[in-house]
């Protein structure tokens, strides 16, 4: 799987994502501009000790990014889709690309890709949820339609036993 962030700003919600890129095997793609620094301490501090084990990625631009992954699969998270996150099927190969905080995915881009463009449901008229949170959401349904490939599916306990 691959997740993609389109210009992100805030270096919080980076650092996390990066940490939930490590635990599921997922390749981190930051196009830039960044609203930050990569090795900021508050990317880091988000991603604590699993950053340095992050697959990352880095373009100076969008149009860098979709010449350097020719053919690829992109699905694009925006609360402007007209369809659910769960009504595509994710082959594990994917890209997820989610926008900045501010602005999201800019239209000239949802409109070159309208069959891949996905939202989260939400009620009433809230405009989005926290972009950490929406890539894990997402990710995660994108992991469940491929069988957790290469994870492990069982927890254990570390003083008692089930």
């Amino acid at each position: 799987m691959n997740i993609v962030l389109l210009e992100p700003e805030i270096p919080q919600n980076t650092g996390n994502i990066g940490r939930t890129c490590v635990a599921t095997d997922t390749c981190l793609h930051l196009i830039e501009p960044l609203g930050f620094r990569i090795d900021d301490r508050s990317v880091k501090a988000a991603g604590l000790d699993y950053w340095p084990r992050l697959k990352l990625k880095t373009y100076i631009s969008y149009r860098d990014f979709l010449e350097k992954n020719p053919g690829i699969t992109i699905y694009m998270a925006t609360t402007k889709a007209k369809k659910v996150y769960t009504e595509v099927e994710y082959d594990p190969d994917c890209f997820i690309m989610f926008g900045k905080e501010s602005a999201g995915i800019p239209e000239e881009y949802l409109v070159n890709n309208r069959d891949n463009c996905i939202r989260i449901p939400m009620c009433g008229t809230e405009r989005s949820l926290n972009l950490s949170n929406s890539v894990a959401i997402v990710l995660y349904e994108a992991l469940r339609q491929n069988d957790f490939a290469g994870m492990r599916m069982e927890g254990e306990l570390h003083r008692l036993t089930w």
